[in-house]
């Protein structure tokens, strides 16, 4: 041990090497206990895990020291009336905020009560957009017109990188010189971005030796990827979803505590018109709160809740009640590849139902969005309620979260 420590200590060794001396296990342990000694810190918390590090060193992380726990809890039952999830599903969620859950749980409650939420996809397509140069204004057109005739040879190129994967479309934008071409792509039960990144720059290939084209970047930001984009709100990145319900005024009285009117004007003034006076692209109370626990939760990336916030909630008065619906223009998950091969990800993925690929390929991934989509659309209606309620602070303070 003192000897790996000498060699780090010098420079001799390297951090992300010790993988090559040592199995798995012990990489991280004298990585993580040299991180103890170099910082001071005690890390023996980090150091406790179940998970099996040997699959996690090689596809999900570098120079690993052990793992982060989040508390994770179910909210549920929820049901989902969709086209690929159909039934009741325990939500898991992945959250270090309180009362989050106990706010999904109770918007599930209502929406079960009111026999489901309706759920649809609308559209599905993963995007990467690689960036060219052209010599001048006329040669960017002649390298639209060019993509814009050969779709066939675009997605030759493409499918021969990947099985699984199936090309979409290819839309150029031009700014100037430069040639923004987003293409798009089914990427079946994978969320997709390194299936696509691969088959992009295959294609990127074809256009540089067809058109002259120069390839400056295998991104250029119009994917748009991990960053809020007006572009994403409109047209879509990954799944498009729907989701809504119709709430009684005896659903909205015993669980909210508020009526209808109510409901429908905090939506408004709130979700809609303050999110339009802020220039907000997201038009929603938390839907970002339910997208990152459900995606940490269940092996997601993340930094993807940047897309998913891009929610809008609509309420409308109809008889007797009330309709709520939230409309996810850009739900990018998947169930395989990525973090779902974790342990404990994939088990939270077995509980909905979803763990592994689907049947027919695609499946599985569909009905984890609608979950996901449903989940958001019980996260606005109770925190809405409780808005309208005059509940939300109370409810912080009787949960010890004050």
């Amino acid at each position: 041990m003192d000897d790996y420590f000498e060699r780090l200590k010098k420079g001799s060794l390297k951090l992300y090497a010790l993988e090559k001396e040592l199995p798995p296990e012990e990489a991280v342990r004298v990585r993580r206990e040299y991180m103890e000694m170099t910082t001071g810190a005690k890390l023996g918390s980090v150091g406790s895990f179940t998970m099996d590090i040997s699959r996690a060193v090689k596809r999900n992380i570098e120079n690993m020291i052990g793992c982060v726990q989040v508390p994770l809890g179910v909210a549920g039952p929820l049901k989902v009336n969709g086209e690929y999830a159909d039934g009741s599903y325990y939500l898991p969620l992945a959250t270090t905020e309180g009362a989050l859950v106990a706010s999904v749980n109770r918007g599930c409650s209502a929406i079960t009560q009111a026999g489901g939420a309706d759920v649809r996809i609308l559209r599905d397509g993963m995007t990467r957009a690689p960036v060219f140069a052209a010599r001048d204004v006329l040669h960017a057109q002649e390298i639209v017109t060019w993509v814009r005739g050969h779709p066939d040879e675009m997605r030759e190129a493409a499918e021969s990188t990947t099985s699984h994967g199936r090309l979409l479309d290819v839309v150029a934008y031009v700014a100037g010189t430069s040639v923004y071409l987003r293409i798009e792509f089914d990427t079946k039960d994978a969320m997709g971005m390194n299936m696509i990144t691969i088959a992009s720059e295959k294609v990127a290939g074809v256009i540089e030796r067809e058109t002259g084209a120069r390839l400056v970047a295998l991104s250029g930001n119009m994917c748009t990827d991990k960053k809020p984009a007006a572009i994403n709100f409109i047209n879509g990145r990954g799944k498009t979803v729907l989701a809504g319900v119709r709430l009684s005024d005896s659903v909205i009285r015993t669980i909210f505590k508020t009526d209808a009117e109510s409901l429908i004007e905090v939506n408004y003034r709130k979700n809609l018109l303050g999110s339009a006076r802020a220039g907000s692209l997201g038009f929603n109370a938390h839907a970002a709160n339910i997208i990152a626990a459900t995606y940490i939760a269940c092996g997601q990336d993340p930094a993807h809740v940047v897309e998913g916030s891009g929610c809008i909630t609509t309420a409308e008065k109809v008889e007797g009640g009330v309709y709520m619906a939230a409309t996810l223009p850009s739900v990018q998950v998947g169930t395989v590849g990525g973090g779902t091969g974790l342990d404990t990800q994939h088990e939270c993925l077995s509980m909905l139902g979803v763990d592994g690929g689907g049947e027919p390929a695609g499946a599985h991934a569909k009905k984890f969005a609608e979950i996901v989509a449903a989940g958001v659309l019980a996260g606005e209606l109770s925190l809405l309620g409780a808005l309208a309620a005059r509940h939300l602070a109370q409810a912080h303070r009787d949960l010890g979260r004050g």
